[in-house]
């Protein structure tokens, strides 16, 4: 059957999460030019703080849509193994952008905090609201399926929407107490854009360590380690096994093993047992894409 016609499960996933980052990039572009306006008009620094991270996050859309289209092309011959690694990288670029951004207007909220400015307009808290709302659904959803199908680029771009929902509603209570508390209490608006940036950095790190993990080959989260060696021993004629290492590689996994066999047996049975314990390791798991079986007398 041609592999062309019929897509990898890892590839379906991939273009999945290329669709969804698609989705939040337009709602980003929306939000972004809402809030940044709103700001400006209503008097909102917190607001426009806020917008910016959201125009932040239409850059990391755009450059997580990229990484997921090109994780999810096949192997070639420059790249035996896939083009896995395009998705981690995505996730360190925005990490970083992230943090960049969150300093960048903590700088700027703290330089205009003491100098006079108008009290936020009602309308701005209309606009959070309705922030909150949506970004909150599309995170529940985004985050439920990065989970589903392990990617760290797409848990990245849901974790973003969440901090969008958490600035949101710390911007949402800075103004409501500058509105309330009136001319003694308008730098409350600056202060909640200053917790925005520290819930943004927060994120960003979050964000950036399990990436720089995936791209320098830290053994991989949960038990797939053990369902390997579970069903390598499964195989008739294995002995032990000696070694196992396995590494991500975007959505696949690569399975290095190292297999005790009798010392007797002819080296063609051996071969016939590398085989079947590859099989058996590829069977148990479909996110395994290779496993490279090395042969030793127990």
């Amino acid at each position: 059957m041609n592999s062309a016609s019929h897509p990898q499960p890892s590839a379906v996933s991939l273009q999945m999460g290329a669709r969804l980052a698609l989705i939040g990039l337009i709602i980003n572009v929306a939000f972004a030019i809402i809030k940044i306006a709103g700001g400006v008009f209503g008097n909102a620094y917190a607001l426009i703080a806020d917008g910016i991270e959201s125009a932040l996050d239409v850059a990391g859309s755009i450059v997580i849509w990229g990484g997921l289209r090109f994780a999810a092309r096949p192997p070639d011959e420059t790249h035996p193994y896939g083009h896995g690694k395009a998705e981690p990288l995505s996730a360190v670029f925005v990490a970083c952008g992230v943090l960049i951004a969150a300093i960048s207007v903590a700088i700027e909220s703290t330089r205009t905090m003491f100098q006079p400015h108008s009290t936020p307009a009602t309308f701005t808290l209309v606009v959070l609201l309705a922030v909150v709302v949506v970004k909150e659904t599309l995170f529940r959803y985004v985050i439920r399926f990065g989970r589903s199908i392990e990617s760290l680029a797409v848990e990245t771009d849901a974790w973003r929407h969440r901090a969008d929902v958490i600035t949101s509603i710390a911007a949402f209570i800075g103004i409501s107490i500058a509105l309330i508390g009136g001319d003694k209490w308008r730098s409350a608006d600056n202060w909640a854009a200053i917790f925005v940036c520290l819930v943004i950095a927060t994120v960003g790190i979050r964000l950036l360590r399990p990436a720089l993990y995936e791209i320098l080959d830290t053994a991989p989260r949960g038990k797939i380690v053990d369902h390997v060696r579970n069903a390598a021993t499964s195989v008739p004629g294995v002995v032990e096994i000696d070694k196992c290492f396995v590494r991500k590689m975007g959505l696949d996994f690569y399975v290095d093993l190292h297999v005790g066999v009798r010392g007797d047996i002819p080296v063609r049975e051996g071969h016939d047992i590398a085989h079947d314990v590859k099989r058996a390791i590829r069977a148990s798991d479909p996110r395994i894409a290779d496993v490279l079986v090395h042969i030793e007398p127990a």
